[in-house]
């Protein structure tokens, strides 16, 4: 059996078969994509799912990864922060050396394709330094929330959008005005990657004492790299609300290095610092290729949290849906797409708020079955790697044949 008939079992046959449909009008069209790292975060994992699939159908499809100093990453952490609307802090000379790390990066990736994806503000000035031919169309995905961006960050970013042929966002309110296409495409997970298959019971448990985490009491987890917008210390507050009424209770916050992230060591720091000695707040920080191991924590516990107070997305709060766990989020960006309040989890603004609505969970445990049962169909109707493939392969025969229904394959 090849890799995309394993996908029949979870999709349907029709939504397979609409895939190849597509596949064979792109046959043979080469596609790269561009992002900053390998390993840690959302769109690493994706890519690494994503483009099998694509070669499977018949694209010949590549990974590219632009590389820079620690000085690089920490300026284009700070577009980042400032894309969310956070105040920053740069000079002439980070917005330069951004630029400059560009250029050099044009000079020495593989970038001859058909149609460059470029992912995030890291990369985005390679059309620039690129020879004209070399890539046929540029399209830029941005996976941030940019509704509200920095103005400084803002102007110094939308100077390379202008050499792309479309924009990508995962939804309509991080958008921006933009005079070119826009798509909006959601993230997705991989059902059958190891981070989200069938775990059995026995497995799962053996995992759990490995990590040292008691199975069979009640856990509230969030994963996340660790990050000021992830609230790790509001998770932490809204655990110990509950504490009290509920001493069996157990905290579990798992997190890991990402290349291009500095900031994770200061704020790993903070929450040691506020974890202290309690023995049921285990802090975990886990290898990037821990898939097993965020499987088997998400499948045990009884509450996932993801107390975001920005978030482009939210993959965590997918995976988390899919294995049928009600998610308490917080009330911002993509996780306002898959939380829905009394459906599939709450909507929270407050350490307070969470702690009001996990102690609802906890007393009602048919709620909980029945929001992760409806967390977990609505994620395969709308937030699979198939239909995430599909909505790029239309995207790109769209701007092939403007107008035209590409669906109609």
């Amino acid at each position: 059996m090849n890799l995309l008939d394993r996908y029949e079992e979870v999709v349907g046959r029709p939504e397979i078969d609409r895939l190849r449909r597509l596949g064979e009008r792109l046959a043979g069209k080469r596609i790269v994509h561009v992002n900053s790292t390998r390993q840690g975060g959302g769109v690493a994992e994706i890519l690494g799912w994503m483009i099998p699939l694509m070669v499977e159908l018949g694209i010949d499809a590549r990974w590219e990864v632009i590389q820079g100093n620690s000085d690089f990453y920490r300026v284009t952490k700070s577009f980042h922060n400032g894309l969310q609307g956070l105040p920053i802090n740069l000079r002439p000379a980070d917005y330069q050396l951004h630029v400059d790390v560009n250029e050099a990066n044009a000079r020495h990736l593989n970038l001859e394709a058909d149609v460059a994806f470029i992912h995030d503000p890291q990369p985005i000035f390679l059309p620039r330094f690129t020879p004209a031919g070399k890539v046929g169309r540029w399209i830029w995905r941005c996976h941030i929330d940019a509704s509200r961006p920095n103005r400084g960050v803002w102007k110094h970013l939308s100077g390379g959008i202008k050499d792309y042929a479309a924009t990508v966002f995962s939804m309509p309110s991080f958008t921006r005005p933009l005079d070119r296409p826009m798509f909006l495409i959601p993230p997705s997970i991989d059902p059958l990657a190891d981070k989200n298959r069938f775990l059995d019971d026995s497995e799962r448990v053996q995992i759990l004492e490995k990590l040292h985490v008691d199975p069979d009491r009640p856990m509230l987890l969030q994963v996340s790299r660790f990050d000021r917008f992830k609230d790790p210390l509001g998770v932490i507050e809204a655990y110990r609300l509950v504490k009290t009424a509920h001493p069996e209770l157990q905290l579990v916050l798992v997190g890991g290095p990402a290349d291009d992230d500095p900031e994770g060591a200061e704020v790993l720091k903070d929450v040691m610092d506020r974890a202290g000695d309690d023995a049921d707040l285990h802090v975990l920080l886990l290898p990037p290729d821990s898939h097993r191991e965020i499987n088997a924590l998400q499948r045990s516990a009884v509450i996932v949290l993801q107390k975001s107070l920005k978030e482009g997305f939210g993959l965590t709060v997918t995976e988390a849906l899919w294995k049928g766990k009600p998610v308490i989020g917080g009330a911002t960006g993509g996780i306002a797409l898959q939380v829905h309040d009394y459906q599939t989890g709450f909507l929270v603004y407050s350490p307070a708020g969470a702690a009001y609505r996990i102690r609802y969970l906890l007393r009602y445990s048919d709620k909980r079955q029945r929001m992760g049962a409806t967390g977990h169909e609505f994620v395969r109707e709308n937030f699979l790697l198939t239909r995430h493939l599909r909505d790029y392969f239309s995207m790109l025969m769209w701007l092939d044949h403007p107008g035209t229904d590409a669906l109609a394959a």
